[in-house]
């Protein structure tokens, strides 16, 4: 029995961890590396073909994102994971191997035109199909038996819609363990779907750590911060337009909303209230169609009632792009929901570039804004952004709405941890930006008196033992602390380099002597980078 850890160690996508029992090798995960760790290019350490069985937490792709690799690798197993996750893998994957073709067809346009190689991408839409096609779904608490000596049971984690930590009983040559897999564990009084469940034992506990070093702002009623937003937004004839992921938090919004509309909390306003992002529509019919055995007990009182607790009479979509262009037409004041949720990309950026030059509009964050995104340029204070190469003043109202987290923040996690009746030989942390780890570690052993480690890609223990039999070569750990620091202020530097530019453009009535001085010093630092 082993198990080695082959993503999301010191960092927070790409989430896998592989484990080797009673002869086989069972895959937990086989999430996307995005962002800034997208540079670490870390492999699964055997043959993909080698896999037997594979399990999946939840369906976002920085734990999904990769599993059409598995069958374009030649993979033929099962895919075990609870319905609502493969109903959501079904928008999730097809949406990012559509991706993948796409800036494959883009990077050849360009190669073709400067003599390069054609490239492929690194899965296909046909791929994706493959992998859905695997997947076999289940309910909470249902035991399976995925392979000879080995039975898996999910619980809810009240993290996503079908997320679920992953109890794996396994019992070889008369000896028996436990391991649990959190997935990510949600936190607690979230809209629509329930508390994280407890799990009663485990030998082995491998915890995510995405808020392990934080506390959640406590805020008294979501509801009325966002109406109060709403109200004076439109008091003044402006836009609301939030930025939301589409799948998980764009349905918790229009929950939300619908009770502020129903309850009168916006006055001398109709508040229609716009969906412009496909994938999300996709979703909210997931939501719809995964009701029973995921929804709370507040959100099933609404349905008892005969009330969709996701839809209401002013709510609109866009699904076609000219839908979406209409949205900037309208002219009444509007609640307008896109993706993504760090404007990054996506329809939103259409959405930013009609309203952030508007001092009557306002943009609201209510998710994380990882560092060197837009949206996060947006809440620290920039003066200008470009969109679709135009420079776009900021005039808007930028709000951030704290209290709306799909992950358990330090408090949150320790109380899941806590769950559990008997005391582990160990937990292993992942799924966190490297600074987090030793903060979380001590925590967990100055409160709880557990033994935990932080494990680094390719190490891997024994799991009868308790020991140590694989230690990552020093050249991946010097590696993963190098690119997460290189990557973190290159994306500072990106900061930068827009800012400077917003500058530069409005820079035309400057004295000569201080443009030239500011020539000098720029093609300076130019100098000293260009080698």
């Amino acid at each position: 029995m082993q198990l080695q850890f082959v993503g999301a160690t010191h960092g927070v996508t790409g989430s896998a961890h592989l484990l080797k029992a009673c002869g086989k090798n069972i895959l937990i995960d086989w999430g996307m590396r995005q962002g800034s760790e997208e540079k670490l290019n870390y492999d699964m350490p055997i043959p993909v073909n080698e896999i037997d069985v594979v399990l999946v937490t939840h369906a976002h792709i920085d734990h999904t994102g990769y599993l059409p690799l598995l069958v374009k690798g030649g993979y033929k197993g099962r895919i075990w994971c609870t319905e609502a996750t493969k109903d959501l893998c079904n928008i999730m994957l097809m949406d990012s191997a559509h991706i993948q073709e796409q800036e494959a067809e883009w990077e050849n346009r360009k190669n073709k035109r400067s003599g390069k190689r054609q490239v492929e991408p690194i899965y296909t839409i046909d791929d994706a199909q493959q992998v859905l096609k695997l997947m076999r779904g289940v309910d909470y608490l249902q035991e399976v038996e995925i392979c000879d000596g080995v039975v898996a049971k999910f619980y809810d984690v009240g993290h996503l819609l079908g997320s679920a930590a992953i109890e794996i009983k396994i019992s070889e040559n008369d000896v028996e363990k436990t391991v649990v897999f959190s997935g990510d564990i949600g936190n607690i009084d979230q809209p629509l779907i329930k508390d994280p469940q407890f799990i009663k034992y485990a030998d082995y506990i491998v915890c995510e750590s995405t808020y392990g070093d934080r506390l959640h702002k406590v805020v008294d009623d979501y509801r009325v911060e966002l109406a109060n937003v709403i109200q004076r937004t439109f008091d003044r004839g402006g836009n609301v337009v939030i930025p939301a992921f589409a799948v998980g938090r764009t349905q918790e919004l229009l929950y939300f909303l619908r009770d502020i509309i129903t309850k009168g909390m916006i006055k001398g306003h109709k508040v229609p209230v716009y969906i412009d992002s496909p994938m999300a529509i996709e979703t909210i019919k997931v939501f719809d169609d995964n009701i029973y055995g995921y929804f709370d007990d507040e959100a099933m009182a609404v349905v008892k009632s005969g009330i969709n607790p996701i839809n209401f009479p002013t709510l609109k979509t866009a699904v076609t792009s000219d839908e979406s262009k209409l949205i900037n037409f309208n002219k009444e004041p509007k609640v307008i929901i896109s993706a993504s949720g760090m404007c990054d990309a996506g329809r939103i950026r259409h959405h930013l570039k009609h309203n952030l030059w508007r001092n009557d509009s306002t943009i609201v964050f209510v998710g994380y804004q990882a560092e060197g995104s837009l949206g996060r340029r947006l809440l620290e204070g920039v003066d200008s952004v470009k969109l679709f190469g135009e420079i776009i003043e900021v005039n808007a109202e930028i709000v951030k709405l704290d209290g709306i987290s799909g992950h358990a923040d330090q408090k949150g996690l320790i109380r899941w941890i806590k769950g559990f009746e008997n005391k582990p030989d160990k937990i292993f942390l992942v799924h966190g930006d490297p600074e987090v780890f030793p903060i979380f570690e001590n925590k967990i052993h100055s409160e709880l008196g557990l033994d935990v480690y932080s494990p680094y890609y390719t190490d891997e223990f024994d799991l009868i033992t308790g020991q140590q039999i694989y230690i990552a070569p020093k050249k991946v750990i010097e590696r993963t602390k190098k690119n997460t620091s290189f990557s973190k202020t290159y994306s500072m530097l990106l900061s930068t380099l827009e800012r400077l530019t917003a500058i530069v453009k409005k820079a035309s009535g400057y004295p000569n002597e201080e443009l030239r001085s500011a020539i000098k010093t720029i093609n300076d630092v130019c100098d000293k980078l260009d080698r």
